[in-house]
């Protein structure tokens, strides 16, 4: 059954009415609607909601003559169904009871009061607490991207503008939006035609003026060149489509939101969707998380810094102040010890940002503001530790963490130690934090003590002794009086209800008591409620201090975090340098080191101006992909601020990093494993920089031979003398082993491997010069290939190399034969020459003016 706004409701119960009209207001996402302790689905939304949430579906009545159909959920469950459906893609609209079922005549008033998306989402239940959570969106003209960010957790809203296609997927890829808005007629909807949570947005969402208004609005300004944007009209587009939609989702301001931000693709070092694939950063290619950079890399104690590492991880800063600062306080922390200390402050600091988030949302709980209380109680200690590090960079953290004195104070004063999940519950505000509420809960704990001295004070009244006090749920408070002393009654006892031996009474002190003690306790939850809401507006003018703090607090985890790392796993600080080039001394696998059972064998290695492609050959299983990628990382790594696995580092300026490391066919696509493999080639060849740092494996192996050869080849002269890229190039083709001889700066290096017989032991150790041969047999008997079949494949080996020497002989005897032969005149002067008669110096002489007479042109020899 569909609804909508115009439609007749007049036929159906007034219930339904009220249903159908709030439904018709959100037609395209399920609505909850509170009905007691449940959440009821009607009709469409009953029928979709069981499907995706495996629930029943009845039919309770009827309304406009047809059956109801619902579907519904109980209310203290709503997190579990909630999240089963977010992680679905699913919106959900939260229509909850607002007016009071006293004094209500008809339906009680109801009203949608959020609307919980896959990218908008602040609940602590329905969120992974170590992945950032983003929505975001995007337009496109033939001229490029508009592309934004938000973190409605944290309010860090960002936008840029991808140049191409390429880019905007890799941006795609990197973020990894929960819910992506997108304009009707999309150009290039490809590019996330497989994307769960799109939602496609009507094209005046994305208009120029209203996103300028949209923002200036937000942010209090009057125009937005403060931010760098105000001439970036493709991001402004989808920034002010996007922070339209976070706030009709969320219906309430977003005070949290305060900035926005630009993202230039200069300022950090650029790698495309193969790239961060290949080298998993924070996903494997199986799509978990396990064996990954992140894996191994991340130890923080707090869900906020793992989030903020992840993003230093997906985009490496190029600022060498920035990492500088990093590396200073890395060796600080690391110098004194003072990181492990950090870190047992830290972990009780718990997810601040986030629960800043729902303070802004005014969704927070009592227990986020008991988590607020315990943050702020660390923070002198923090402090006291943070001046005890010699660091010229973490006095500026310091100075934003702040102390909130005042805050910590006040929540101490207002909050209960351990406070119940919901307000609704009572007794979250503490004793002696406001006189009224006080009153009203010694009103309802002391009943009993005054019900026991009114008893025993009529008792005393009345003279008897079958006098008790009570208490009914349905009948309230009482006077009962057994069957034989029930005419004794005094004539203001009031009869209340008859029993078969007993009657009960009621007074009107009795009644007014009643009438006190019943309320209390409803009045003392209205109060504490009305407490609660004024604490939250206490505190909302602290949220921009507290939201750096937070930020402040996070970074400092992932220092503290990156100086244990350095410390456990003996990593070294690198030297950044400006001059083109990068040295590695003893480098290691950061993820392969950790995970091997034997000792990792170390490799050195040296790109510069004068060196830079590497010619890698070698056997497979040899080593070659683990030390194109081991540097990959190492740079990466660098690149953020961190130490490294290796003996000694010196790392010149970086731009880019391309990988093209294997392939696997694109189905969905129509793209062949070859096809993906010249994708990924053609966009190194296009994009690829004098500074860029390129991985090449194995390119050209997809089709025959003498085409894979060619192109490989190349590729490799492309790379080194037009882009002057530095780059790592692995090949089995050992034709490729003579470019060292054609092209200045590229060298051969190769895996060492020992023979033993048939078999092979690899020493995974990188040595100057090209592999003799590549051990193919080898590594396949290795891998259990049938010896019949190994045998075999040698007598083939054989065969074919001897077929080979041979048509290289008949193509030298062709070349022979091609060339030029000496003139007749030469043939005729030998032939006329009579050895036996020359003498030792004529002979020589005769040697000597044949000699010449060969290299001279036929038609000059002049016979002598």
């Amino acid at each position: 059954m569909t609804d909508s706004g115009d439609k007749d409701y007049s036929l159906h119960t007034p219930m339904m009415q009220q249903y159908l009209k709030i439904k018709a207001q959100q037609p395209d996402i399920l609505l909850f609607y509170r009905m007691g302790d449940f959440y009821e689905l009607f009709y469409d939304d009953a029928k979709r909601a069981s499907q995706l949430m495996d629930i029943s579906i009845t039919k309770r009545g009827s309304s406009a003559g047809e059956p109801i159909l619902m579907a519904g959920v109980p209310h203290h469950a709503l997190d579990h169904y909630l999240a089963k459906l977010v992680a679905l893609g699913e919106s959900i609209a939260i229509c909850e009871q607002i007016g009071d079922p006293v004094t209500t005549k008809g339906p009680i008033e109801r009203r949608v009061v959020r609307i919980v998306t896959p990218g908008t989402l602040s609940d602590e239940a329905l969120l992974n607490e170590r992945q950032d959570n983003l929505i975001a969106a995007l337009f496109q003209t033939p001229d490029g991207f508009g592309y934004a960010t938000l973190d409605m957790t944290s309010g860090r809203f960002l936008v840029s503008e991808p140049a191409d296609r390429e880019a905007m997927a890799a941006a795609l890829q990197r973020t990894n939006p929960a819910e992506l808005l997108y304009p009707e007629m999309l150009q290039d909807f490809i590019l996330i035609e497989y994307r769960s949570g799109l939602r496609r947005r009507p094209i005046w969402e994305f208009d120029l003026d209203t996103a300028r208004q949209q923002l200036n609005s937000q942010f209090g300004t009057r125009d937005l060149t403060g931010f760098g944007i105000d001439r970036a009209h493709l991001a402004l587009r989808a920034a002010g489509c996007l922070l339209q939609y976070a706030k009709n989702t969320q219906l309430t301001e977003l005070p949290h939101i305060r900035a926005i931000t630009f993202e230039r693709e200069q300022d950090s070092i650029v790698m495309d969707v193969a790239t961060r694939q290949n080298l998993e950063l924070t996903q494997n290619l199986s799509g978990g998380s396990d064996n990954t950079l992140a894996a191994i890399i991340d130890r923080t104690v707090t869900p906020m810094g793992s989030r903020m590492l992840k993003r230093w991880l997906h985009m490496p800063t190029r600022d060498i102040n920035i990492l500088t600062q990093r590396q200073n306080s890395i060796q600080a922390l690391q110098y004194n010890g003072s990181f492990s200390r950090l870190q047992l402050l830290l972990r009780n600091i718990g997810d601040l940002e986030r629960v800043l988030a729902r303070l802004a949302l005014r969704s927070a709980r009592p227990r986020d503001l008991a988590r607020i209380r315990h943050a702020v109680a660390q923070l002198p200690d923090i402090q006291a530790l943070l001046i005890e590090t010699n660091s010229p960079y973490l006095p500026q953290l310091l100075e934003r963490i702040g102390e909130f004195s005042e805050l910590r104070s006040l929540l101490e004063r207002a909050l209960v130690e351990a406070p119940p999940v919901l307000v609704r519950d009572g007794g979250v505000i503490n004793s002696g934090y406001n006189d009224e509420l006080d009153y009203l809960r010694a009103l309802s704990k002391g009943a009993n003590d005054y019900l026991d001295c009114f008893e025993v004070r009529e008792r005393e009244k009345t003279g008897l002794d079958t006098l008790k006090v009570g208490f009914n749920a349905v009948y309230g408070y009482f006077i009962q009086l057994s069957r034989r002393q029930s005419h004794l009654a005094p004539i203001h006892y009031v009869r209340r209800q008859t029993l078969k031996n007993a009657e009960r009474y009621i007074i009107p002190e009795l009644k007014e008591y009643e009438d006190k003690v019943l309320t209390s306790k409803s009045k003392a939850i209205a109060l504490e409620k009305e407490l609660y809401d004024k604490l939250l507006n206490w505190m909302l003018p602290s949220l921009p201090a507290l939201q750096q703090s937070a930020a402040a607090l996070a970074e400092l985890d992932v220092l503290c975090n990156l100086a244990e790392r350095a410390d456990t796993l003996n990593y070294v600080c690198p030297t950044l340098v400006d001059k083109v080039g990068i040295h590695i001394i003893n480098g290691r696998h950061p993820v392969v080191e950790q995970v091997l059972s034997e000792p990792f064998i170390a490799n050195s290695l040296l790109l510069s101006e004068e060196k830079r492609m590497l010619i890698i050959t070698g056997p497979n299983m040899g080593g070659k992909s683990t030390y194109m990628r081991q540097t990959a990382l190492i740079v990466l790594l660098a690149y953020i601020g961190s130490f490294l696995p290796v003996e000694q580092a010196t790392i010149g300026p970086v731009d880019r990093i391309f990988t093209r490391v294997g392939a696997t066919d694109d189905l969905a696509s129509g793209r062949s494993t070859f096809m993906v493999e010249m994708t990924e080639t053609a966009n190194i060849l296009h994009n690829a920089t004098r500074l860029s740092l390129v991985l090449m494996d194995e390119i050209g192996r997809g089709t025959s031979t003498y085409d894979g050869l060619s192109l490989a080849w190349a590729c490799a002269e492309n790379l080194v003398v037009r882009i002057k890229a530095m780059t790592l190039f692995a090949t089995h083709y050992f034709e490729l082993t003579k470019l060292p001889e054609k092209l200045k700066g590229v060298v051969n290096v190769h895996f060492e491997v020992l023979e033993y017989g048939q078999t092979v032991a690899f020493l995974h150790a990188v040595q100057e010069g090209a592999a003799s041969k590549s051990y193919g047999l080898s590594v396949a008997a290795l891998a259990g290939v049938p010896s019949d079949v190994i045998k075999r494949a040698r007598q083939k080996l054989k065969e074919l190399e001897m077929l080979s020497n041979a048509v290289s002989m008949q193509q030298q005897a062709v070349s022979m034969q091609q060339q030029e032969v000496p003139s007749a005149l030469v043939i005729e002067v030998l032939g006329n020459i009579d050895p036996a008669r020359l003498s030792p110096n004529q002979a020589l002489e005769w040697l000597y003016r044949l000699k010449k007479m060969v290299k001279s042109s036929p038609h000059r020899i002049v016979h002598s």
